[in-house]
């Protein structure tokens, strides 16, 4: 008798498979209470709390220097990458190319992680076109 009890139980996953618990749920747009709170403290506050960053920041503090500056410049995710690369025609055009990456490199004018994409370019770009160098095919690759 216990058994047919345990067994009748759902184990596992309770709820079917696209159901959610509570079906209503949080509503969409609906703000935490903290959130909410903290906004209506600080609701005419802005241009205040601003102005005195920005005079700490030129007061010399170094936080608050760094929260003006995160406000004003996002973060870089990426640049433009200026170097001259050979046209490619032969294998040793490709050599040349890949040997200019590594100078631009060496003298710091790009990471190691933009290296590795245009050297990767290069390569995925020969690849893709079915690049046959001893048929001396041309493939006009430049970064200027």
């Amino acid at each position: 008798m216990d058994s047919e009890i345990i067994a009748s139980k759902q184990r596992g996953k309770p709820f079917e498979k696209g159901r959610s618990g509570n079906p209503a749920g949080r509503p969409k747009g609906a703000r935490n209470r903290a959130t909410v709170a903290a906004e209506s403290l600080l609701d005419g506050e802005a241009e205040a709390l601003t102005r005195r960053a920005i005079d700490l920041a030129l007061g010399g503090d170094t936080t608050a220097l760094r929260l003006c500056l995160e406000r004003l410049i996002p973060p870089r995710r990426e640049r433009e990458v200026y170097i001259d690369l050979p046209e490619i025609k032969s294998k040793e055009d490709v050599l040349a190319a890949r040997n200019s990456v590594l100078t631009a490199l060496s003298q710091g004018l790009i990471t190691p992680s933009e290296a590795v994409t245009i050297v990767g370019l290069i390569e995925l770009n020969i690849e893709d076109q079915h690049f046959n160098l001893d048929n001396q095919k041309s493939l006009n690759i430049r970064f200027v």
